[in-house]
This record gives structure tokens, sequence and C-alpha cells, in this order.
């Protein structure tokens, strides 16, 4: 860990009061808006046109969450570029904080649709279901490994081109300094589908957010597009997982 790197993404990018004033309309204000992206879905889901639209007011609402919470994203712009452009692709991304999510939603340019496989209990919520899935978002049933690859799989093979699914292939938030060990489900998928795999490299979200904090600090998240990720038949899965995992620690670690 370099001490420049550290130094950068922890430098807060707004003064004290106007932090304090940012948050303080979190707290009052960030429940009404945030309840009204929840629940439009239950009054616009089925109006022709939705998903296009319902897609840019996530999109805005996490810039928006990132905004008052007075933390930049920054991506650059042959970056992208490459992403407005990318086209059949699963994404995958590493897992360093709850800010991840949310990051990536900003920096991507609205010609790049993706959407996020998540478990099928948020889902299921009644309050949410609606919005999730007007959304896209893939329903995963964790009790069976075979079905939710299945079910992956279908849902990639129905997507259109120009839309990706956002896999975390460590499963998890990583506590270490380096990325976590990999699952072998986008490379599966991948392998299944005949996509790519675009890998996208998120720095420093866990200097802002650590595991433990509630209030994330204000600071600098740096998201970095990696050429796509070409899996090779003739090696064993086992083999193209490793791969990528190199090719994303490479990146991670050479900012780090």
């Amino acid at each position: 860990m370099t001490n420049d790197t550290s130094s950068y993404a922890t430098t807060a990018i707004d003064p004290a009061p106007v932090r304090l004033l940012k948050r303080a309309v979190l707290i009052l204000l960030g429940p009404v808006y945030f309840t009204y992206i929840a629940f439009v879905p239950l009054l616009c889901a089925r109006r022709k046109g939705f998903r296009g639209w319902y897609w840019r007011r996530v999109k805005r609402a996490c810039s928006r969450l990132l905004w008052l919470l007075s933390i930049r994203a920054e991506m650059s712009a042959e970056n992208r570029r490459a992403l407005a452009e990318d086209t059949d692709s699963i994404i995958v991304i590493n897992h360093r904080s709850h800010l991840d999510g949310f990051t990536l939603m900003d920096v991507v340019p609205d010609e790049k649709w993706f959407t996020f496989a998540a478990k099928k209990e948020l889902c299921d919520a009644a309050l949410l279901s609606t919005g999730f899935k007007g959304a896209g978002l893939v329903e995963i049933d964790r009790n069976s490994g075979k079905v939710a690859m299945a079910t992956l799989s279908d849902a990639v093979n129905a997507m259109p081109a120009r839309r990706s699914v956002v896999l975390f292939p460590e499963g998890t938030r990583t506590k270490g300094e380096s990325l976590g060990e990999f699952k072998a489900g986008a490379v599966l998928v991948a392998r299944e589908t005949g996509r790519t795999i675009r890998p996208i490299v998120i720095h420093d979200s866990d200097r802002l957010l650590p595991r433990g904090r509630f209030m994330p600090k204000s600071g600098t998240i740096r998201v970095e597009a990696l050429p796509p990720f070409t899996c090779d038949l003739e090696v064993s899965v086992d083999e193209d997982v490793a791969r990528l995992r190199a090719t994303m620690m490479a990146a991670f670690d050479d900012q780090r």
C-alpha cells in the first residue's frame, strides 16, 4: 500500500461544513427520495418504456447518494467509451465494500445496460420485488448450485447484446489487501453462453467504508475497466478462473 494512493483516496472532496450540510440533507430528505425510487414501480411497472425510464432513475439515485456522501467516483474517458460500446459480455467486479454497487451504477455510461444477480430472497420482499424485477435483477436460488447456474445462463442468453449481468467472483466482500479467491460461476456462464468477460476493478472503496463502519468517509473511488477476457475452451475451467483472477490482481495490486 502506497501512502500517495491511500492519501488520494481518503482526501475529503468537500470542506467539513459542506459535508455536514449534505449529510443532514441525506438524513432528512433521503428516506423520502429513496422511498419514491422503491415505490414508483408499483405504479408504473406496466407502462411502455418503463424499464428504460426506471433504469435511468436508479442510476441517478446512486449518483446522488454518492454526491450527498461527498464521494467521487472516477473512471477514465477511455474506459467509459469502451463500456458504452461493450456488447455480448458478462461483467465481473471485485468486491471491497457496500459502496461498490452504487459506484458502478454511477460511473458506467447510460449506453451500457447491466443488471445484478442477487439471491432469490431479495426478490421475494414485498416492498422491493417489483422494483428489482423492473430493473431486470436476476434471481438466484442459492440452495442449489446447479439450478442457480442454469437460471443465470438462461437469463444471460435471453439478454440483448448490450446488456450484461454483473457478478462478484469473490462471492462476498474481501477482507484482505488483495483479491479473494474467485468462484467459477462467471467463467462457467461465459463458456455456456459464448460471451466474453469484461473485468472491472474497483480501487479504494474499502478505505472509505471498511467493514464495521456505518457512515463512509469522504473521498475518491477509482474504477478501472479492463480489456475483454475470452475464455479458452482448450483449457480447464480452473485454469480460466486463475487467469481471470491474475488479470484483475495485476490491475488491482498495481494501484494498491
